[in-house]
């Protein structure tokens, strides 16, 4: 079967001796349907445009604190977190988010203001963003932002189109390679167990108290009064209060976050930015694709009439053309 694209724009029947390539009818025709094609697109509904979130969370979402001071790297909480999701090797130490891995513990050198070289160990997982770019980039509804706090993921919905890596300013979505469905993993929170009534199973896990669990606004409050008491041992700064909108995982750190490599983000949520070039997606695919009809039909007219003009060959100038030939055998 071609795989080539065959429309008429005439009716059946119709005279096109006038014009041997492409009659104007027929270019107005061809583009008049392409502007219809985006009007349609232009009036879907957002919901048909674009699957998003269910909005910001509500007061009492749920979020997690890291108290970077308090982490030893014992990464209690990475194995945990492993065996919570039946992932594979549940005893081997993660080294970075993986199809095989939701969460890792990394160890950041910097500077000390001393001058002596230093290192704090990070817990890294999925942020669960107020307003995920993850959720709003994925256009069929595979991602969603919950009301308890948690950014979920449905992996029958997913198509593997990798959008969600894109959007996400905190590298978290990974996709499987070795999978023939090519899905995508990241940490959800353990939402299993929050319906059962239990915290996430790395906040279980940690034996120092470095992760903390419970409605973000309280955990904000938490933070605020630990900066505010313990002069000296923490930055003035809870990453994740504001970065894109918010997160629902929020650091404490004693040394600046920009000298252990989290990235430097505006207040500005994306999806503000990524669900207007998502909704403008169909519109712009469906102008395309009028103009490649448009453009299609005209060069298979040129195509035919070259070839038309190649087989005419007047009978006088055939005639001439034998008779120089029958000339110069003479002489």
């Amino acid at each position: 079967m071609s795989d080539r694209i065959h429309i008429d724009l005439l009716p059946a029947g119709a005279a096109e001796s006038a014009c041997p390539l492409l009659g104007r009818r027929r270019f107005l025709q061809g583009v008049a349907a392409g502007a219809t094609a985006v009007a349609v697109a232009g009036a879907l509904p957002a919901s048909r445009a674009l699957a998003s979130s269910e909005g910001p969370s509500t007061e009492g979402a749920l979020g997690m604190l890291i108290d970077l001071s308090r982490c030893t790297g014992c990464n209690s909480c990475a194995l945990a977190c492993k065996k919570a999701n039946d992932e594979p090797n549940p005893t081997v130490v993660p080294y970075a988010l993986d199809s095989d891995a939701l969460s890792y513990v990394d160890e950041r050198e910097f500077t000390a203001p001393n001058g002596a070289p230093s290192s704090l160990f990070v817990k890294l997982n999925c942020m669960h963003c107020v307003h995920p770019a993850c959720a709003s980039a994925c256009t069929v509804g595979a991602l969603r932002k919950t009301a308890e706090g948690p950014v979920v993921y449905d992996s029958a919905k997913c198509i593997g189109c990798r959008y969600c890596q894109y959007a996400c300013p905190f590298g978290v979505p990974t996709y499987e390679w070795s999978g023939a469905l090519g899905l995508i993993s990241k940490c959800e929170m353990c939402t299993e167990r929050l319906a059962e009534g239990e915290k996430p199973a790395c906040v279980d896990a940690c034996p120092n108290g470095a992760i903390r669990f419970g409605t973000r606004a309280f955990l904000l409050a938490q933070a605020k009064a630990q900066i505010e008491s313990n002069p000296g041992r923490y930055v003035d700064h809870i990453y994740g209060e504001h970065e894109v909108g918010g997160t629902s995982v929020l650091y404490l750190s004693p040394v600046p976050f920009t000298a252990l490599g989290f990235p430097s983000l505006g207040e500005q949520e994306i999806p503000h930015y990524a669900e207007a070039v998502m909704k403008k997606t169909p519109v712009v695919a469906l102008t395309v694709a009028s103009l490649a009809v448009v453009a299609q039909a005209v060069t298979r007219r040129l195509h035919n009439h070259a070839a038309q003009q190649a087989e005419f060959v007047p009978v006088e100038a055939t005639q001439r053309s034998d008779s120089r030939k029958l000339d110069g055998g003479l002489q």
